[in-house]
């Protein structure tokens, strides 16, 4: 038996009779009041007339009446977290008899936990380098560069071209742009536009092909691409000194050592937050290999589609043209599955352990975190709060928070390890 098929359950219902013809009753009343018939006043068309002319309207009533608050009250009584709407079947619904019907559906499973406090994970806390730091200071450094105009000459290694560019051959995106700059011989910059700039002077034009390589973007991986090339001018690069004014330039800063303890301390904090990332990866991983429990199937159909959708998006991103893709689902869900059934179990333990740990953010979290995103939107506190308050965000930001303050309990009372 599968982990969804462990969820399933079904029900049989049988109402008394005389409950269904009580309904059915308050039903023919209010069809009765509106109901508008020739040779009778409004209001006065018999029961018995009603009850044959609006037979499938009385019926419908009735059972969406009966049905829903049967359901209600067994999954009450059997204490069954019902996930999604039950499938209702074999109705049998004949005047003057009980009425019957089918509910198959899926509850939520009780998770019995195992022991989640001092599981064992590799953690390698964070260092620092003279080096990195060295390196970071270079990128800064090269954020603040200069690009001074050189007199016309030949374009050689190491120089910025100024040019205009047009691409000849169709592709879905032509390339046209007016004036932009071209490191020749750069790390960024392809080794066909090196080779066929390198040399040119400003006001000479020339026609080229660059082959792309198979793994760029998708509307230019392996294509070879004619273009028109027109240079315009020739500029060098000049980077600062690094020094006390370096630095002051940067920020509030007095010193370069001021400044290479911020650099320190900023790669520290992220390197820490990647490393406790992983490790907190491996420590849900291992949660879910610890525990086996049925997982409701609408559960990880909603995943499946949460993974499609996310991978949609990036592929939009990249600028791929979806119209015309079309989806196997069933190819979807066999491929995507596994990973999907893992991602909800791991959220279901997480949930169940904030449960049992009382892990909640606490108001000052929560605005905080409201804050922090209405300052990236430049829109009011206040504003932004209600809205997410009325479209349910906050919601998805308090389990968010909670999702993470778990997280950090259980590798807080993890026992990390060098290997």
């Amino acid at each position: 038996m599968s982990a969804e098929e462990g969820c399933k359950r079904s029900l049989e219902f049988s109402v008394p009779a005389e409950e269904v013809e009580a309904e059915t009753e308050a039903v023919v009343k209010k069809v009765q009041e509106r109901a508008k018939m020739p040779g009778f006043r409004p209001g006065k068309v018999p029961a018995s007339i009603i009850r044959k002319q609006y037979a499938g309207e009385v019926r419908k009533q009735v059972l969406e009446s009966v049905i829903p608050k049967h359901l209600q009250q067994r999954f009450e009584a059997e204490d069954l977290k019902v996930v999604g709407q039950p499938d209702i079947s074999d109705i049998h619904f004949e005047a003057g008899e009980p009425l019957t019907f089918k509910a198959e559906f899926e509850v939520i499973p009780v998770v019995e936990l195992q022991d989640y406090k001092g599981l064992t994970v590799p953690y390698h806390g964070p260092e620092v380098t003279d080096a990195d730091i060295d390196q970071r200071i270079e990128e800064l450094r090269q954020s603040k560069a200069e690009f001074v105009n050189e007199d016309p000459r030949p374009l050689q290694d190491g120089d910025f071209a100024v040019l205009s560019l047009e691409s000849l051959t169709p592709i879905d995106t032509p390339i046209k742009q007016d004036e932009m700059t071209l490191e020749v011989g750069g790390e960024s910059t392809m080794e066909g536009f090196t080779e066929n700039l390198r040399g040119m002077s400003p006001g000479e034009e020339k026609e080229f092909d660059v082959l792309y390589p198979e793994d760029y973007q998708p509307n230019l991986a392996g294509k070879t691409v004619r273009f028109r090339a027109a240079v315009k001018g020739v500029r060098r690069k000049e980077l600062p000194e690094v020094n006390d004014d370096f630095a002051q330039d940067l920020g509030d800063y007095r010193t370069l050592e001021e400044l290479r303890e911020s650099v320190r301390k900023s790669l520290f904090a992220q390197r820490q937050y990647d490393a406790q990332q992983e490790a907190k990866n491996k420590l849900v991983e291992t949660l879910v290999d610890m525990h086996d429990f049925a997982v409701p199937e609408a559960f990880v159909d909603q995943q499946i589609k949460n993974r499609i959708e996310q991978r949609l998006r990036a592929m939009g991103d990249q600028g791929r043209d979806l119209k015309n893709l079309k989806l196997d689902w069933a190819k979807v869900k066999e491929t995507h599955h596994e990973p999907a059934l893992r991602e909800v179990k791991a959220s279901m333990l997480l949930s169940r352990i904030s449960e049992r740990e009382a892990i909640a953010p606490n108001r000052e979290e929560l605005d905080r975190e409201v804050d922090r995103i209405a300052r990236q939107q430049r829109e009011p506190f206040a504003a932004v709060r209600l809205r997410f308050e009325k479209d349910g965000t906050l919601g998805r930001i308090y389990s968010h928070l909670q999702t993470q303050k778990t997280l950090d309990f259980i590798f807080e009372h993890a026992r990390k390890t060098e290997e």
